[in-house]
């Protein structure tokens, strides 16, 4: 079992920007307990995932980010804000290259591409960008899911709270989930896993399909913005008029 990697990372995650390193194969361990989230149902056991080499699926990587991230904001949401907390919809995988994608607002779901649909109030992501994220090392996937989730997050919060750069508030917000979630022991970093996340942070902050620079932020403010959140928590992701 590895020991868990706190979030003392501001620097360190900005240094490994510089270098970024390709992923090394070392895997994210991960536990869950039993759960329901919006429409999919998580596994009712408690687990720990294999090393690697063992070659734990896509799949099983998303299920426990869906777990993970749910149980961190269903722990925590009263430490920060008022109200009851409700989990988005997991509408899950789609294919948007068959036509076949479900819609937002009427529109279908674009190709390679994750979503929050703030209509639907739903989470939904193509598995050929999870699939291809997840070569890169699973922490990809952890990512994609907990950034989304952190859109949601937004839609249930009044206004003040949100802040105009959404994006890289989700950035903010995913980290503090990840991070935060390793101080529960629900996760637990292994060596290699910070790389893998300052990689997904900058790949997409590329030209992808899905993220420009324009709306998400550079690789710089993204992985700033995920440090912010890990070292700082919620709160350190809120508007500075609200902290």
């Amino acid at each position: 079992m590895a020991v868990p990697w706190y979030p003392r990372i501001a620097a360190s995650l900005l240094t490994v920007l510089t270098v970024l390193n390709p992923a090394d194969g070392r895997r994210m361990r991960r536990w869950w307990a039993a759960a329901a989230v919006g429409d999919q149902p998580v596994r009712d056991q408690r687990r720990a995932f294999p090393d690697p080499g063992t070659g734990e699926s896509v799949e099983g990587d998303i299920n426990a980010a869906v777990s993970i991230t749910n149980t961190y904001w269903s722990t925590h949401w009263n430490e920060f804000f008022t109200g009851t907390y409700r989990p988005p919809r997991v509408l899950g995988a789609y294919d948007g290259a068959n036509g076949t994608a479900p819609a937002c607002g009427g529109t279908p779901l674009p190709d390679d591409n994750a979503v929050y649909c703030p209509g639907g109030d739903y989470v939904a992501w193509d598995m050929d960008l999870m699939r291809a994220g997840h070569q890169r090392g699973d922490a990809w996937v952890y990512l994609v899911i907990a950034h989304e989730w952190g859109h949601a997050i937004q839609n249930r919060l009044d206004a003040g709270l949100v802040d105009l750069a959404r994006e890289l508030q989700a950035d903010c917000l995913a980290g503090a989930v990840l991070f935060g979630a390793a101080r529960d022991k629900t996760l637990t970093f292994e060596d290699g896993d910070t790389d893998e996340l300052a990689d997904a942070l900058s790949a997409l902050a590329d030209e992808t399909p899905w993220t420009n620079t324009s709306d998400h932020g550079n690789a710089s403010q993204r992985v700033s913005a995920f440090s912010r959140g890990a070292e700082s928590g919620v709160k350190g992701c809120l508007p500075n008029a609200v902290r």
